[in-house]
């Protein structure tokens, strides 16, 4: 199987590689259009600021590039939060891959949020086998409201979406590479989905 993990100079990568790694598979990071296309599954991850991050996409291309993907993609933290609509982090315009502007957290709690903390109301394959609830890993400041694209929840000040889903696009907030066995199984679930 060949999997692509978009390289645009905001990611976790070596993380995501590892966690490929223990699975049994090898995650080859690039930012060139035929190679993404050609992979059979794609993972788009994102630790950072969303505004140069998006200006980093729209440099390269890969804004036009990752919204027309037919294969399978998983968008994780940052790169979720990229796939929606826009984002109030440098009020930067997002892919439009899901319907929904991502938020700030409020002031009335701890900023970011870092840490453990569970997700419920899982739908989607990508859930197979998760208990409901689970725990996961996650480090964010800004979040996606729940909306028609919502495939799990979780509460921090308010109940928002940690997890995505429209067609073939799957997003997550939580970072499954840090997620433990969960969280592998999570990755081991995206790698089996067939659209």
């Amino acid at each position: 199987m060949k999997i692509a993990i978009i390289d645009y100079g905001a990611g976790n990568i070596k993380s995501i590689q590892f966690a490929l790694q223990r699975l049994g598979f090898e995650g080859v990071l690039t930012s060139n259009e035929a190679e993404i296309r050609q992979a059979d599954k794609v993972i788009f991850p994102g630790v950072g600021e969303a505004s140069s991050a998006m200006e980093k996409l729209v440099s390269s291309g890969l804004d036009k590039v990752i919204p027309t993907l037919t294969q399978p993609v998983l968008g994780i933290c940052l790169g979720m939060q990229l796939m929606c609509t826009s984002t109030e982090e440098g009020n930067a315009k997002g892919l439009g891959i899901f319907n929904v502007t991502v938020k700030r957290f409020n002031a009335a709690v701890k900023v970011p949020q870092i840490g453990w903390n569970t997700i419920s109301e899982l739908k989607s394959t990508l859930f197979n086998n998760i208990k409901d609830p689970s725990f996961m890993y996650l480090v964010h400041s800004y979040y996606a409201p729940l909306c028609d694209n919502t495939i799990a929840t979780t509460t921090y000040e308010t109940a928002y979406s940690t997890a995505l889903k429209s067609d073939n696009f799957y997003g997550v907030q939580f970072h499954p590479e840090k997620s433990g066995e969960v969280g592998a199984m999570i990755l081991s679930n995206f790698l089996k989905i067939e659209e």
